[in-house]
């Protein structure tokens, strides 16, 4: 059996005389006479081919099959009366911002900037989808994108956010750590490794330590669990700039000998290039470009 539309004004006066088991409070509520709600009741009812209420001297009261329906009746209602609201109100969309972004760059980096765009703007709702794959920008999905690559990538604009550099990390703690004078020393600890395009290789051969034979004991996928192994005294991890302060600045985390390389990759804004930014997203961004650069009074 298919809902056609003329079974509205029957299932919206039904679902009334549910609610309040009255058929003349009903009316009230729907502005009709109590006539009219047993009438669309009975109609109602006849077209179900059950009954949906028990009529006795003191009123009405609801059949098993019409409690069923008007269950269903009150959650359709409700969520059609939650969907009118926002509707009617596109300004509380307009203060939602979707950005889609790794995991470890908002844990260790977007997040402690936060506060300062909430203290400028507290009507904004900002709405987090932490991933590695590119995003693909469907409708409904992320305004923009803060990604790690190239910054080069079909159909998408990429605005240059900042550079990132590698160097090595482990924790005081870790046995030989403080003794290690020189890069070639930093072959002899247990290393950490994440799936970063730029690793420990990489990092030696920038350091003029060639033949070093070394041993990738720990291997994360993300950045921030494998600098999260090296402060729990696993081993050396090689770290990314913007993602280790906080390390560093407990003291969990110390620097190691040998030299700062920068990576090949840095981190990008991306957006799909057919479309403008919505109004909000736009002010998002101008404030952190604008923070990056030191520029916005923090």
């Amino acid at each position: 059996m298919n809902l056609r539309p003329d079974w509205l004004p029957a299932l919206a006066a039904f679902e009334s005389a549910a609610r309040h088991q009255n058929f003349a409070h009903a009316g009230e509520e729907l502005h009709l006479t109590a006539s009219a709600v047993s009438h669309h009741v009975r109609k109602l009812e006849a077209r179900l081919g059950a009954a949906l209420f028990q009529r006795h001297a003191r009123g009405v009261s609801l059949t098993s099959e019409g409690r069923k329906l008007a269950d269903a009746a009150s959650t359709a209602l409700t969520d059609l009366d939650a969907v009118l609201k926002a509707l009617r109100q596109p300004d509380a969309g307009q203060q939602r911002i979707r950005i889609s972004t790794l995991h470890s760059l908002v844990y260790v980096w977007l997040m402690p900037r936060l506060p300062r765009y909430a203290a400028l703007h507290p009507e904004t709702h900002v709405h987090f989808e932490t991933e590695v794959a590119l995003t693909r920008f469907d409708s409904g999905s992320a305004d923009f994108a803060i990604r790690h690559g190239p910054g080069h990538w079909p159909g998408l604009t990429a605005l240059p956010l900042m550079d990132e550099s590698l160097f090595p990390v482990a924790s005081p703690k870790l046995p030989g750590t403080r003794t290690l004078r020189s890069a070639d020393q930093v072959a002899r600890l247990p290393l950490i490794a994440d799936l970063a395009r730029q690793g420990w290789q990489d990092w030696f051969r920038a350091a003029d330590v060639h033949g070093a034979q070394f041993e990738e004991r720990y291997t994360f996928s993300d950045s921030t669990d494998a600098l999260h192994a090296a402060a729990h005294g696993l081993g050396a991890a090689l770290a990314r700039e913007r993602i280790v302060q906080p390390w560093l600045d407990d003291g969990s985390l110390i620097t190691l000998p040998g030299p700062r390389i920068q990576a090949r990759w840095s981190y990008y804004i991306v957006y799909p290039a057919h479309r403008r930014l919505r109004p909000q997203a736009q002010r998002f961004v101008d404030w952190l470009l604008a923070d990056v650069r030191g520029t916005t009074g923090k």
